[in-house]
Parts: C-alpha cells; sequence; structure tokens
C-alpha cells in the first residue's frame, strides 16, 4: 500500500501538504481532485519520484511497477504501432535479453528469454497495442503512419496510449481526457474499468470519476482529505461535513461566549474570582473548531444579445471540408441541409474525425463552405470557442492587450466600455487581478487561457455560441460556472464537448455527424454512448482480424515495390486463358494449341510448385516446435534440458529465416513465368 504520515510538501516557498497523512490500498481507484494549483501536480510528482518529501515519511512499494502518461510531445519517425508498443517496458527489456542470448549464442539464456518472451505476451502485443491506438480514436489506416505525420493533440492520444500499454501495479493519470473526443473518451473509461492495480486519477470531468473511481482524495489549503466514492459521492459527505463543522463551530462560539461573559463579569469579585480563573483555564484548554471558509466561486454570466434572429442560420445543400495548399479541396460533409433557431441548445455528436470541428470552423466562418450556402439571419453575433485556444490567443500579449485590441477592432458599435481601467475591471470578474492582466499569455495555464478566451467571448455580446471543446483545462468549478451562464444565456448555443455533464445540463437537441452527412439524433447521451463502444468494439474487431490475415500471410505476398502484378501459387497453377480476340481458324487445333500451352506451363512450374509445397510444410513443423518448445518452457526443466530448447528455438530461428527467403526467391520466379506465359 501507499502510506504518507505526517508529510510535508513544498514547491519554492509555498506548502503544499502541510503534516498530511493517508492510505492507499492496493487495487483501488483513487480521484484526486482541488482546485487548479491546490497541488495534485505535485503530490503525482511525489508518488513518481521527481519530488521528496520535505518533512514525514513517505512510503510506496518497491517492487510496483509504474506507468503515467508522459508530458513531452514525442518527437518519432516510427510508426504508432511500434510507438505504443514500446511502452511494454517488460516486453521489450525480455526482447533485448533475448538478442545478447542470440549474438553470445547461450543457449541457457537463449531458453530463458523465451520463456519470458512467452509470459510477456509477446504473442498479441501488437494487437493490444493496436487495440489501444484504435480505441482512443485512431483509423485502421493511420496504425503505421509515422508519430511526426500526427499534430500535438494526436501524438498525446499516442503517449496515453503507451502509458497503458505497459504494464503497472500503480497507473497515474493526469487529465487523461484532455485530449479526447467524446468518443475516446467512453472507450478510455470502459477500459480504465477492467484495469486491475492501482490507479490514480486527477480529472475535472465529473461523469469520468464517477464511472472509475471508488475513492477520493481532495487537496484543500494544504490539506489531504480521504473520502470513501466517487467523486459525486464525496460531493454529498463534503456537503454534510461542512455542515456539521458549521454546525459545531456556531455551537462552540455560543459556549466560548458564554464563558468569556462569566470571566468578564466576575473576574475582578473576590468571592468568584477562583471560579472565574476556572472559566479562564478552560477556555486555553478547548481546542477551537475552525469556521468553514468556503473558497471562492468563479461565476459570471453572458451579456443579454443586442438582438436575435430567428433563424440564426439556415444551411441549404452544403458540401463542408478544406482545400489544401495546393488548392485541392477536400469534401468532408455533403448534403447538410439544418437550420439554427433563436434559443436552441444544439449538442454536436459524432465519432473522432467525421467532421465536428469541420463544421463549427465553417458555421464560425474561418472556412468557407465547398458548396451550397449558409445563409445567416440579419445581426447574426457568433461567439466562437476554438478547441485550441491558441488559434485566437496571442501567446506575447497580455490579457490586457488582448482586451485593448479586441474594443478598438469593434469599434464604438460595440457599446461597451473602453477604457483601460474599465477593461482591468472586467477582467478581475475573470480572475484575472493584480499583475495577471500583464502576464503574457504564453506563460500562462492551459485554464487561464481559456478563462481568458470566455472573457473575449462574453465581452461581445454575442448571440450564437459555438463552442469546440471549452472545458479542456477548465476546472470543475469553472465547468459548472460555465453551465450555469450557458443555461442563462438568452441566445443560441452549439456545443462540441467530450464533458456528458455540461452537455446532458444544456443541451436539448443533438446533432449527428458521421458517415459524411450532418442529421438529428433521435436519442440521449446514453444511448450515444451505447453506439460508441459498440463502434469502437468494431474497429478493434477489424483491426484483430487483419492482423490475423496478415500473420497468416505466406511471406510473398507482403507488398512489394515493384509494378508487376502479383501473382499467387494458386493462380499459377491454372491455365492462362487464351486472349478473347485472337484468330482460330479450327477449334480443335486452337483446343489442342492451348493443352500444349498448359502442358509446357505445368512442366516448368511443377518443381517450383513442388517445392513451394515442402517449404510449407517445413515452416508449419517449425511454427508448431516452437510453440511445443515455448510451452516446455513454461514448465520447470532441469538445466540442461533447458538450455537444450534455447539451442533448438535458435536453429529453427535460422532455418525459418532461409526457408522464408527461398520462399520468395521460387515465388518470384513462378510470377516470372506466368507473366512471361501471358505475354
Amino acid at each position: 500500500m501507499i502510506q504518507l504520515k505526517n508529510v510535508i510538501l513544498r514547491r519554492g516557498t509555498k506548502v503544499v501538504l502541510d503534516s498530511v497523512s493517508t492510505t492507499i490500498n492496493p487495487g483501488e481507484n483513487v480521484g484526486l481532485v482541488g482546485r487548479n494549483g491546490a497541488g495534485k501536480s505535485s503530490l503525482f510528482a511525489l508518488l513518481s519520484g521527481k519530488l521528496h518529501e520535505d518533512g514525514g515519511d513517505f512510503h510506496i512499494p518497491s517492487s510496483w511497477r509504474m506507468a503515467e502518461v508522459a508530458q513531452n510531445m514525442p518527437e518519432t519517425d516510427q510508426s504508432a504501432t511500434d510507438f505504443v508498443l514500446e511502452g511494454d517496458t517488460r516486453l521489450a527489456e525480455v526482447q533485448r535479453q533475448l538478442a545478447e542470448a542470440e549474438a553470445s549464442d547461450d543457449g541457457m539464456a537463449i531458453a530463458h528469454a523465451y520463456s519470458d518472451l512467452h509470459d510477456a505476451g509477446a504473442h498479441d502485443a501488437v494487437a493490444r497495442a493496436q487495440a489501444l491506438i484504435l480505441g482512443l480514436g485512431f483509423r485502421v489506416s493511420e496504425l503505421d503512419q509515422p508519430v511526426n505525420s500526427f499534430s500535438g493533440g494526436w501524438r498525446m492520444r499516442l503517449q496515453l496510449a503507451r502509458a497503458l500499454m505497459c504494464p503497472s501495479d500503480l497507473l497515474l493519470l493526469d487529465e487523461p481526457t484532455n485530449h479526447l473526443d467524446l468518443d475516446a473518451l467512453v472507450w478510455l473509461e470502459a477500459w480504465l474499468k477492467r484495469y486491475v492495480g492501482t490507479m490514480i486519477v486527477i480529472s475535472h470531468d465529473r461523469e469520468f470519476l464517477d464511472a472509475i473511481t471508488n475513492v477520493t482524495l481532495q487537496i484543500q489549503q494544504g490539506e489531504l482529505n480521504r473520502y470513501g466514492g466517487n467523486y459525486s459521492k464525496f460531493e454529498e459527505l463534503r456537503a454534510q461535513q461542512l455542515e456539521l463543522q458549521q454546525a459545531s463551530f456556531s455551537k462552540q462560539q455560543e459556549k466560548m461566549a458564554h464563558l468569556q461573559k462569566f470571566i468578564d463579569r466576575f473576574k475582578a469579585k473576590a468571592s468568584k474570582a477562583k471560579q472565574a480563573q476556572s472559566r479562564v483555564k478552560q477556555l486555553e484548554r478547548m481546542e477551537k473548531i475552525g469556521p468553514v471558509l468556503a473558497e471562492a466561486d468563479f461565476t459570471f454570466e453572458f451579456k443579454e444579445p443586442a438582438n436575435l434572429p430567428n433563424p440564426m442560420l439556415a444551411i441549404s445543400d452544403a458540401s463542408f471540408g478544406y482545400v489544401d495548399d495546393e488548392g485541392t479541396p477536400t469534401t468532408i460533409l455533403t448534403g447538410v441541409n439544418r437550420s439554427v433557431l433563436a434559443g436552441q441548445r444544439i449538442g454536436i455528436l459524432g465519432a473522432n474525425g467525421q467532421g465536428k470541428s469541420t463544421l463549427v470552423k465553417t458555421i464560425a466562418r474561418t472556412m468557407k463552405p465547398l458548396g451550397g450556402s449558409v445563409t445567416e439571419g440579419k445581426g447574426l453575433n457568433i461567439g466562437y470557442f476554438a478547441q485550441q485556444e491558441l488559434d485566437v490567443l496571442r501567446p506575447s500579449e497580455s490579457p490586457l492587450e488582448h482586451m485593448i485590441r479586441l474594443a478598438k477592432e469593434l469599434g464604438p458599435d460595440a457599446k461597451q466600455p473602453s477604457r483601460e481601467q474599465d477593461l482591468r475591471s472586467y477582467l478581475g470578474t475573470f480572475n484575472f487581478t493584480g499583475d495577471m492582466v500583464k502576464q503574457a499569455v504564453g506563460t500562462m495555464s492551459g485554464g487561464e487561457k481559456a478563462r481568458l478566451v470566455l472573457a473575449m467571448i462574453v465581452w461581445q455580446r454575442p448571440n450564437l455560441l459555438l463552442l469546440d471543446e471549452p472545458t479542456n483545462h477548465l476546472d470543475l468549478a469553472t465547468r459548472e460556472a460555465l453551465a450555469m451562464a450557458l443555461n442563462d444565456f438568452d441566445g443560441t448555443v452549439m456545443l462540441v464537448s467530450h464533458d456528458r455533464s455540461l452537455l446532458r445540463s444544456v443541451c436539448e437537441d443533438f446533432w449527428m455527424v458521421g458517415r459524411g452527412v450532418v442529421g438529428p439524433f433521435d436519442g440521449d447521451l446514453d444511448d450515444y454512448q451505447r453506439y460508441l463502444l459498440e463502434e469502437s468494439k468494431r474497429l478493434r474487431e477489424e483491426a484483430r482480424l487483419a492482423e490475423q490475415a496478415q500473420a497468416s500471410r505466406p511471406p510473398a505476398a507482403a507488398p512489394v515495390a515493384a509494378p508487376a502484378p502479383v501473382v499467387t501459387v494458386a493462380s499459377v497453377a491454372a491455365p492462362a486463358p487464351a486472349p478473347a480476340s485472337a484468330p482460330s481458324r479450327d477449334g480443335r487445333e486452337q483446343r489442342k494449341l492451348d493443352a500444349q500451352t498448359r502442358q509446357q506451363l505445368a512442366e516448368k512450374t511443377r518443381p517450383l510448385k513442388k517445392e513451394l509445397e515442402q517449404i510449407d510444410k517445413r515452416l508449419a513443423a517449425l511454427s508448431a516446435e516452437r510453440t511445443q518448445l515455448e510451452q516446455k518452457l513454461t514448465e520447470a526443466l532441469p538445466p540442461a534440458e533447458i538450455a537444450e530448447c534455447g539451442r533448438r528455438l535458435k536453429a529453427g530461428n535460422d532455418e525459418t529465416e532461409k526457408l522464408e527467403e527461398r520462399w520468395l526467391e521460387v515465388s518470384s520466379e513462378l510470377e516470372e513465368i506466368s507473366v512471361a506465359s501471358v505475354g
């Protein structure tokens, strides 16, 4: 188990944990919650060994294997599959040991390495890696693409898959859902429910925490408090605790006031002096109950729109997509016919890569439709929250500079105060106080950037809000503030989000984006969640079948660079048909010529086909022998027999490699003969 006893942890001069004690038992799934900056990531750094306690005792079993998501952006030309496969550190180590044993021709070490490979699950490692990649939203066609060909968010998904691939007793996940769409989040949630080790998760997604955790640790003002249950249960217990604390505090204050009144009244009276002194000592000995210090909640509201056109938008026979640098258009959505009415709350659903962001960007005017029409209502004023906040923010500028520039761009028609002091005061309502208003945005946290984007949107008084994953980096309190503000907003909302709690509380209608079209979704989020799990299962099954087909395919069937058509052994054995246009004066004479051609072809190919059959039989026998030896190595054997198994495995591998090379040579000869006979 993990134990903290009176642990003190500092980051610089700030005390993050002040003499805290708690226990995390094996197999518990823990949600670590607290405001941004409370110290959650610092506690993770302590658990992973990047930080050491400044006081107290911290213990974690030395035998535990730990996995966590690397925060650096991977830069490699490895394929996605190979990159994730390397996350299985146990398998990588055994493969390294096998290579060293084979290099030194150490039969005993080779045998042990093969036994360890079996235990490490080498037989299905590729399939497991690809199942993780597909589950997190990648397509089958992307499994072999280089990591560097993906954008930053997708590469971070690969880092997550790599961490999940690693065998572990302790899994640390710091905001694992930030770069995920709803489909990938639902899959991840299902995967984590099956995880058998100890798991600690930092997340601001209420439903995600509810689904996967059974213990909650809260960091608040240097304290670490443990609650049994998921996040919703924690909120319930916390509310009860605060209510009880406030009642106890009030009761104690009454008692202390009564004692102090007695002391003040009788301390100068000789006959009561002894009793007064007793009350003083009682007051001094009393353990003080602290008042409930509620953290200041972040709240904001959208201003009433200047007008509400109805309909807001009318999309007719539209095609949406993008144009590349060479001017070539790529269509993603076709035949879009939808209208957006005043006051609607629309949640946009769809599996990853189906075009949700393309739809939102086109409506937001950052992309142009490829066809059809998008008719805007008179006076339409769009407030757009981009999925990547830096799409609309300038890293070198401060929040105040952003607001000043925005005020100048909109001009006096915005009917908003534009004096610097007014803008400072406005930013203060979004928790940008003091020197923060002049801090470069590039140095700010993701949550602070998101708040600034919200502040800029609210200031513009939009009547249509387009929100593409607005909750990334927002803590729970800010997410709740956003939900409340959206529910009070008089205009129209179109929302893409993986936060199901936000979707449930805000949206009344759902659009489904998928298979190149946009249509209504007649169901709720639970129905959609079941659909996503079924779709994920289907993709994983496709990958598994493809992997099996690849494994069972003869080596010659692998793709080659030569442009000549690939001809299989079966097709070589069949007679080549005579061209349909070939002249023939006598049918019997032509059939005789065809028979002679077939006979000549058969004589040429017969020895080659026979050799191929012999190679196939021998390869099958070697494969069976290898399986038998690997199974035997899982048993308790004498050292001499283990070494003999290792030598036989190495010899079998060497022979297999030579036979596969010969298989390719013979197949090429057969192909040349077949092509020549057809020509």
